[in-house]
């Protein structure tokens, strides 16, 4: 049986059940081809406020739906992500571009932040706490919030739902989701389905594709008592400003701009693949894409060259019909921004090494050598399949160089002296720090987020993570007889 038949979510929204959005519809295009794959409904703010006030309604009685029945859920929602994963998969790769391992990847990360929410709810909820009164029972527990806000984006669309879907309900929560309208059937439909499928009870879950407006309305209405967004920094910081006008919590995991350090001592015939995979990866459309390659001028000649050969060699292509190494980017106005930062870096004083090019929205791997720290590819996040590289003569450098940014997410140090590299990564601020290896790397059981403008330091992911982020905390005191007062 097809989960993802469109019978059912062709121009429709899911608010309590597969209804028309009353923004009508809206066309799902495949990125490699320009085709349509299908419509979806549009929602609009008073959909929002429609599923605000049935979510808040419904999470009453979610929340007090024993533990372990929570937990089967999000286990069979595991299941049937599995079950599924072929079906879904292909929505990935036609939908976002995405190469099938890619694809892959995302369902197994959903497997797997299910699984591991379910286990969340047997985590302990509070804790008992000292009083100066021996007459006073004093304790901690934790409470959901009521209703989550998750506005996700187009890139990884599967997982950056589901990472912060998953725990949301597993604590208790319910949750309003917007998926970006680009990538909507498998980052909002195959989530809402596998939920049904799995027993979620009606109200507990939307989805609501749209745009800003949508987006604005989930942050301000009242019934939603925290909000999850992933993101560009300039718009994360619109969501922040607008989430602290109505005092709401707000998560935010936001862009990047990370090093991967080779220092001298590095293996190259490993170092130069992890690299190319670190740039290149899903055309570079990844928050820990290694942004900026750092290389120690000793060997920079021999990487660059390296480099470039591996960035010639890979294939890019239509990854629903072809085996290739790169699909598309997602639309035009992505690829004319990747296009910009690299005319611009090249105008600014860096050398075109490889790449360069694109056919309409597939834009061949590229390699920046001698690339200024002034250039716009060194400076800001690219977001696209491009690797900047950039010398240094000694350790001093290169950690001026790692911190000298306004992100803080991702950072990889390649050496063969692992305490050395460990040392060189505490000068570098970054919420991630992997030693030999490349900056993306994943797993269900992390806290993952970054410092400074990649997210101010927000965390969430693992037991503690998800509880602070997805819960209230609560002070209790009991006593068996109320205490004098002097009045």
């Amino acid at each position: 049986m097809s989960l993802l038949d469109a019978k059912q979510w062709t121009g429709k929204i899911f608010v309590n059940d597969w209804v028309a959005g009353s923004g009508g519809e809206y066309t799902v295009r495949e990125p490699a081809t320009g085709g349509d794959l299908g419509a979806l409904g549009t929602a609009t703010p008073d959909d929002v406020r429609r599923a605000a006030a049935r979510a808040a309604e419904a999470q009453v009685e979610w929340a007090s739906t024993p533990y372990d029945q929570r937990a089967a859920i999000l286990m069979k929602a595991a299941r049937l992500f599995t079950e599924h994963a072929g079906e879904i998969s292909d929505w990935i790769v036609r939908e976002a571009g995405s190469t099938p391992p890619k694809a892959g990847f995302e369902t197994h990360m959903a497997e797997g932040l299910s699984n591991a929410a379910a286990a969340l709810t047997l985590h302990p909820y509070g804790e008992l706490i000292r009083s100066s009164s021996p007459d006073r029972m004093s304790l901690t527990r934790r409470l959901p919030v009521g209703v989550v806000g998750v506005i996700a984006p187009f890139n990884v669309p599967l997982v950056l739902a589901i990472r912060y879907v998953a725990p949301a309900l597993a604590l208790g929560n319910a949750v309003l989701l917007k998926p970006d309208p680009r990538t909507s059937v498998s980052g909002g439909v195959a989530v809402a389905r596998v939920f049904e499928e799995a027993g979620l009870p009606p109200g507990v879950l939307a989805v609501l594709p749209g745009g800003v407006d949508v987006g604005q309305a989930i942050i301000s209405d009242p019934a939603v008592g925290a909000l999850v967004f992933t993101g560009s920094t300039r718009a994360g910081r619109a969501v922040a400003k607008l989430a602290a006008e109505h005092l709401k919590r707000v998560h935010l995991e936001l862009g990047g701009n990370s090093a991967f350090v080779v220092l001298d001592d590095a293996d190259l015939e490993r170092a130069i693949p992890a690299g190319s995979f670190g740039s290149f990866f899903h055309q570079g459309q990844v928050c820990m894409s290694a942004s900026r390659h750092l290389v120690h001028s000793g060997i920079a000649a021999d990487y660059t060259a390296k480099m470039v050969e591996h960035a010639d060699r890979l294939t890019v292509g239509n990854p629903a019909t072809e085996q290739v190494a790169l699909g598309p980017v997602i639309d035009d106005g992505q690829r004319d921004r990747i296009h910009g930062l690299v005319t611009a870096s090249v105008d600014g004083g860096a050398r075109l090494a490889a790449g360069g090019t694109y056919d309409r929205l597939f834009y061949r791997p590229t390699v920046l050598a001698e690339v200024p720290t002034t250039a716009p590819a060194y400076m800001e996040e690219i977001f696209g399949p491009v690797a900047p590289i950039t010398t240094f003569d000694t350790l001093e450098e290169a950690a001026q160089l790692a911190a000298d940014t306004s992100y803080g997410l991702s950072l990889s140090i390649v050496t063969r002296d692992v305490m050395k590299g460990m040392a060189l990564a505490e000068r570098i601020p970054s919420g991630v720090v992997h030693i030999n290896d490349q900056t993306i790397a994943d797993e269900p059981t992390v806290p993952f987020g970054g410092v400074k403008d990649s997210g101010a330091g927000s965390h969430l992911g693992g037991f503690g993570a998800n509880l602070e982020a997805f819960t209230e905390l609560q002070w209790v005191t009991m006593q068996t007889e109320i205490p004098p007062y002097p009045f």
